[in-house]
């Protein structure tokens, strides 16, 4: 399967945290033939590899499903719908952009989000910092009645941003929307592809897990019900070269997966980072490693699961994450499944029992 092909069906496809069915279908559609999927009632997306014998370590594979959005909070006389942002927004970057709605019959319907126009504002309106209150979702709609009965919307009903996944041959960089974590999403079935065949010590189940942009709700089932004894979270991750000085850049697009040693909810377990870190120096493969202050991964609830989960995080750098565009690199991503099958390929029990 091409990988370009893939980043686009994974990425467009419709998902805000709680309403992933569509990401969840074209998963299951794309990595068909790698194993036996299972499914719990949070929609958690359980890939138990074909490859597995049993009686061998487990190693989670995870990436969440979910991306950032907007939900319907309530429908005003004129048609216009409010909303609450899903996951974590800077209201700055939320008007003007087109996002899709969905009907109660499934279907999406475009909008655009819109605010008072400059024109109508105050002074002190347009210093300010925007507020998600004083924005509206507009359809096209002119009463309360239309919106339901026409176009059929309702009251929390699921808002994605409106943008579809490009790959520049140029210069190698994928532009759109969800490369949080979908590009992690991809990236697990492409190392379950270029496992195939290998013999390895170790068994592999990959836990596609929901709701992580609203705190990585559905990770807590997946370390629970998987049971790893390791586990490697493949994320997108917010780049940081487009505001920092080169000294401080350590999530740069390009420049290959970034391997965080802390964030504010993990401090990574040195013995598996390092031992990550040893594997890409040894297979030349260019990674990355960043100390963050903020921000979080599903790590940070597999971590602390049952007696404790060696986990690393295999990060592609994203620019612009949590709006509607972001931009990445695909070596990157293909860089960050070479790691990851690496680390897998050297994984044993004797080995993680060293973690």
């Amino acid at each position: 399967m091409n990988t370009i092909s893939r980043i686009k069906r994974i990425c467009d496809a419709n998902g805000i945290s709680g309403f992933e069915d569509e990401v969840l279908l074209a998963i299951r559609e794309e990595a068909s033939s790698l194993g036996t999927f299972t499914e719990d009632s949070m929609r958690n997306l359980y890939l138990a590899y074909a490859g597995n014998k049993g009686n061998r370590p487990v190693i989670q594979l995870d990436a969440h499903t979910d991306e950032v959005g907007f939900m319907v909070k309530c429908i005003r006389e004129d048609g216009m719908l409010e909303f609450i942002p899903i996951g974590g927004w800077v209201t700055s970057n939320i008007p003007a952009h087109r996002v899709r709605v969905q009907n109660s019959d499934g279907l999406y319907i475009p909008g655009l989000i819109g605010s008072k126009p400059p024109h109508y504002m105050s002074e002190s309106e347009r210093k300010a910092a925007p507020e998600v209150s004083s924005m509206i979702i507009d359809i096209g709609s002119f009463s309360h009645e239309e919106t339901i009965n026409k176009y059929k919307i309702r009251v929390a009903s699921p808002v994605v941003p409106e943008a579809s996944c490009v790959y520049n041959e140029e210069n190698g960089l994928l532009m759109g929307k969800a490369f949080d974590c979908r590009l992690g999403c991809t990236s697990i079935i492409d190392t379950l592809e270029a496992l195939q065949g290998e013999r390895l010590n170790v068994d592999l189940v990959a836990g596609f897990a929901s709701q992580e942009e609203v705190g990585c709700r559905g990770s807590i089932i997946t370390a629970r019900t998987i049971d790893p004894d390791v586990a490697i979270c493949f994320e997108g991750v917010p780049a940081d070269d487009t505001f920092l000085p080169s000294y401080q850049r350590q999530t740069a697009v390009g420049k290959g997966p970034m391997l965080r040693h802390i964030d504010s909810k993990t401090i990574i377990n040195p013995r598996f980072q390092r031992f990550a870190l040893d594997i890409a120096r040894h297979c030349d493969i260019p990674v990355q490693e960043a100390v963050r202050t903020g921000g979080s991964t599903n790590a940070s609830q597999i971590h602390l699961a049952h007696r404790g989960i060696p986990t690393i995080v295999i990060g592609v750098p994203v620019r612009y994450a949590h709006t509607h565009w972001g931009i990445s690199s695909l070596i990157d991503v293909q860089n960050a499944v070479k790691l990851g099958v690496e680390i897998i390929k050297a994984l044993d029990a004797k080995t993680i029992a060293g973690f």
